[in-house]
């Protein structure tokens, strides 16, 4: 990983199985919720979506992730750890961009708490993205 919130091509099938370990020794996390984003194939004028070559202003990245978590676990008094893993690079259809894990002692707030920290990441993160078609 570059750092701490954002991941060289796909979030790999181990790297999650990796993320989801974490805070496992919590005992008072009553609920994982998680969100995986995947690259779509697309159709755009007749052509189809190959893969997603993503980029990103980093410094600022890693800022907007750190507000992001700030912002949730403030609004959300139950929750106990919030991971975000965003991909760079180029990343085929079918394969997993985007990573987001919150745990809480309880499932609605992890459940809601995931949603809310979704939203603000497609809003904040400073992560453009190129399709290839």
């Amino acid at each position: 990983m570059r750092n701490r919130y954002l991941v060289g091509g796909p979030i790999t099938p181990i790297l999650i199985s990796e993320l989801m370990t974490l805070g496992s020794d919590d005992t008072a996390a009553g609920a994982v919720s998680i969100f995986i984003g995947k690259v779509r194939d697309d159709e755009t004028d007749g052509k189809r979506v190959t893969a997603i070559e993503y980029s990103a202003y980093e410094e600022m990245a890693v800022k907007a992730a750190e507000e992001v978590i700030s912002t949730v676990r403030a609004a959300f008094s139950d929750v106990r750890s919030v991971i975000i893993v965003h991909s760079l690079g180029v990343v085929k259809a079918g394969e997993a961009s985007l990573f987001l894990m919150v745990t809480a002692g309880h499932r609605d707030h992890a459940t809601r708490a995931c949603r809310h920290a979704l939203e603000m990441v497609k809003e904040r993160l400073p992560v453009w993205k190129k399709e290839i078609y």
